[in-house]
This record gives C-alpha cells, structure tokens and sequence, in this order.
C-alpha cells in the first residue's frame, strides 16, 4: 500500500471540509476514492465521482491501476465552464 499527499482543490477542498492536503495509504485511486469518502463523508463522495485525478502531475483514469508510493495525488473537480 502506498503512502499519499491528497491536495483538494476548489470544490473537492470545501467538500472535505476545507482541509488543503493530508496523507493517505492506498493501493488504487478506487481504493483512494472509498479511503476519503469514509473519512470526509458523502459530499465528498459525490465529487470524487466526478473528479479527475493528477498523479505527480499526469492525469490518471485508471481507477485500478497501482499508485506510486509518496505520490502526489491532486483531486480535481469539474470547474464551472469546463
């Protein structure tokens, strides 16, 4: 299981309750998704589903894939015109 940095922008900050970054261990962004939506709550949840995610900086859509240990993760949701 890796060790994460999880830094929240815009929407997804304010849905985890305003908090920038934290740490996580995760193994895949689907396990990373239900690790943040236990800790944070469904509001959170509902962004996730939407969000795009950055692993040291490249997007990843494969939700199983295996995370890097000590990666950056960058939770990115939908802006409004985007």
């Amino acid at each position: 299981m890796a060790t994460l940095n999880v830094r929240y922008f815009a929407g997804a900050r304010a849905a985890a309750g305003g908090v920038r970054a934290e740490p996580a261990e995760a193994a895949t962004l689907e396990e990373l998704k239900q690790l943040l939506t236990d800790r944070h709550g469904e509001r959170l949840g509902v962004v996730l589903k939407a969000a795009s995610f950055l692993v040291d900086g490249l997007s990843c859509h494969d939700q199983t894939a295996s995370l890097p240990a000590d990666a950056t993760i960058d939770v990115l949701p939908p802006f409004a015109g985007g």
